[in-house]
């Protein structure tokens, strides 16, 4: 298996396999192959920064002689006139390297900025808003990144690192207490030491769940009063079991989620349909 490192390499060996290609057309027919320049980061819209640390491997991946100054770190609050960081070098490699880094770090900015305002609804509350496997195809890693960035947790990140038995499963599974009893033989056959959370619709599927023993209850598209009810349930029974909300929570609704009193609360809107911070490349002349 693949270390997280070894993914983002390839993803960015990938984009510039798919922007590049064999060379910037534009840029090698109109800029000498000696020219030198400079060009800087300009912050145009307020949010959060995320993705500095990419930009450095994307710069570093296509030209090492390229020099980075940063200005602003990951995860500081930006406005617009800001300029995050300089980057100097052969102007070639300024030009070929821009799409690919304002790409990048357009959509990490947004999802930190985005996963920022849903956890700051939460303040003074334990719950933690949570990611999800919503997310762009090859760039998982980086948009979990993004969220913790802005101040969220990132849930499993994928089916790999957590068993999360949903409704799915058990129907063909045969019901929660069968579906728990064979994760917890496959993991003890397998030597893994994985949590095991469970989806539930129900009273019904919570005490079931709980008396097969789970780590993490996933209360599916519960109203906030009924999540309340359903806290005072799990938690009288066994205090240290997790709990959390999902299914439709939004900006509006996610405190009242949080007031019931679960621990975390998963958003798929985080990283499946947000918005880009929107930022430039500009050139120093």
């Amino acid at each position: 298996m693949k270390t997280q490192d070894q993914l983002i390499d390839d993803l960015l060996t990938l984009a510039f396999a798919e922007d590049v290609g064999d060379g910037d057309a534009t840029t090698l027919s109109t800029i000498p192959a000696d020219a030198m320049g400079r060009q800087h980061l300009l912050i145009k819209e307020e949010g959060i920064l995320a993705g500095v640390d990419i930009a450095r491997r994307v710069f570093a991946k296509f030209d090492p002689s390229l020099r980075m100054t940063v200005m602003i770190e990951d995860g500081a609050h930006v406005r617009p006139g800001d300029i995050a960081f300089v980057v100097e070098g052969p102007v070639r490699s300024l030009l070929q390297t821009e799409r690919i880094m304002l790409n990048i770090m357009q959509r990490m900015s947004g999802i930190a900025t985005t996963t920022a305002k849903y956890q700051q609804r939460l303040e003074g509350l334990k719950a933690k808003v949570l990611d999800t496997r919503k997310t762009t195809p090859g760039m998982r890693l980086l948009e979990k990144q993004a969220v913790k960035i802005g101040g969220g947790a990132n849930h499993r990140i994928g089916l790999f690192d957590m068993i999360l038995i949903k409704d799915n499963h058990n129907d063909f599974a045969g019901g929660i207490t069968a579906s728990v009893g064979r994760a917890k033989a496959w993991c003890k056959e397998n030597g893994k030491d994985l949590k095991i959370e469970v989806e539930v619709r129900d009273t019904a599927e919570i005490n079931e769940a709980l008396a097969a023993g789970v780590d993490r209850i996933m209360l599916d598209n519960f109203t906030p009063a009924a999540t309340a009810e359903a806290v005072r349930l799990i938690r009288s029974k066994n205090p240290s079991v997790e709990i959390e909300s999902s299914g439709g929570i939004t900006l509006d609704t996610l405190r009242s989620y949080g007031e019931a009193g679960v621990d975390f609360i998963s958003v798929g809107a985080l990283t499946h349909s947000v918005k880009g911070l929107d930022m430039s490349f500009k050139a120093d002349k």
